[in-house]
């Protein structure tokens, strides 16, 4: 059995990180969100993995490489422009083979893993299988229509309306009866190679079809919100671990992981929180579920719910929260002009400012 991860896409959702940045190697709790895939795939049993990119194929090639640190042989697959998941399906043909495959999207985090899935898959290794959650927002997810014996009768790609509130979680596995589906299908209104739309040939054509709703955790990480909430969600599970430098003025409390070159002078860490190598915390509170990266500077200021990435400065900021500050930004104030606001942003930015 193989993997394909998909890799590609723009991660407008996440503007302005995206700008300059892969939208899967973003991190959460200091680790991109693709590795934390991959480790999944690993776990599973799985050790082929073809990887699919787009503009941003040479820095996730540089961070995953060969795949030989996750335990896997990685090969890569270029999509030239984002035509959709069936479209992916159909570029990594070749790579894939005849072999069953499971469809893991870049951007999608699965707490506890998909080894289950995998097995249950094995084990009984249907035409497809689909994960399912009830969501509350289904319109901007792939939606399944359940019968009256719980099988899937139809599935429909962001619906205006939704039948169900069923979402298709961002895991799919396949037997290679989906290549004919894949080729079979049009383009839909969206000009996309829907894999709904492939699923939805194989139920038609009487192929089976399972599905499988989990009421563990999933989210697709492509907006700030649920990047935030997936970093809470993989912090409260950290251990204590202080390798770094901390001062005796200084005071830490709960699950806080200081990684080894970090230093911690007269501030206050409530965890859980995790700090990288070389970043510096100096007269500062870094509160719960926050993650700081490598060679940060935090001085004068509070901070707590926020992800702040590699090389980033905060100077006298005041308190924050629930923040993504990308690599190498510098928050500082703002001088004391009366009524005026500066700003330098990047495009599609959104700022809160108070009245």
């Amino acid at each position: 059995m193989k993997a394909l991860v998909l890799a590609g896409g723009t991660g407008t959702r996440l503007r302005p990180i995206t700008h300059t940045s892969a939208k899967q190697l973003v991190p959460v709790a200091n680790k991109p969100v693709l590795f934390y895939g991959l480790e999944s795939i690993a776990a599973a049993g799985i050790e082929d993995v073809v990887v699919v990119v787009g503009d941003t194929a040479d820095e996730i090639e540089a961070a995953v490489g060969d795949g030989h640190r996750f335990g896997l042989r990685v090969r890569y697959v270029r999509q030239d422009r984002p035509l959709g998941l069936a479209h992916a399906v159909l570029v990594a043909r070749e790579l894939l083979g005849d072999d069953d495959f499971v469809m893991y999207l870049g951007d999608n985090f699965v707490i506890g893993g998909i080894t289950a899935l995998v097995d249950d898959f094995r084990a009984r290794r249907p035409d497809a299988q689909v994960m399912l959650t009830a969501v509350r927002n289904p319109s901007a997810f792939g939606v399944a229509e359940l019968g009256p014996d719980g099988r899937i009768v139809r599935l429909e790609e962001k619906p205006s309306r939704p039948r169900s509130d069923l979402a298709l979680v961002g895991v799919y596995l396949f037997t290679p009866a989906v290549h004919e589906a894949v080729r079979a299908i049009s383009p839909s209104g969206r000009g996309e190679l829907e894999i709904t739309d492939a699923i939805q040939w194989l139920i038609d054509a009487g192929r089976e079809v399972r599905s499988v709703e989990i009421s563990g955790y999933w989210k697709d990480t492509g907006n700030v919100t649920d990047m935030l909430e997936v970093n809470r969600t993989v912090l409260e599970s950290v251990t204590p671990q202080l390798d770094g430098d901390v001062d005796e003025t200084s005071e830490i409390i709960g699950s806080v992981r200081i990684a080894k070159g970090a230093r911690v002078r007269r501030s206050r860490i409530v965890g859980p929180v995790v700090i990288g190598d070389g970043t510096e915390v100096t007269d500062s509170y870094v509160g719960p579920f926050t993650s700081v990266a490598e060679d940060c500077r935090i001085t004068g200021s509070e901070l707590e719910y926020s992800i702040v990435l590699r090389g980033a400065a905060l100077e006298g900021t005041g308190r924050m929260q629930a923040s993504l500050i990308g690599r190498y930004a510098r928050v500082t104030p703002s001088p004391r002009t009366p009524h005026v606001h500066r700003l330098v942003l990047g495009d599609h930015s959104t700022v809160e400012l108070s009245s």
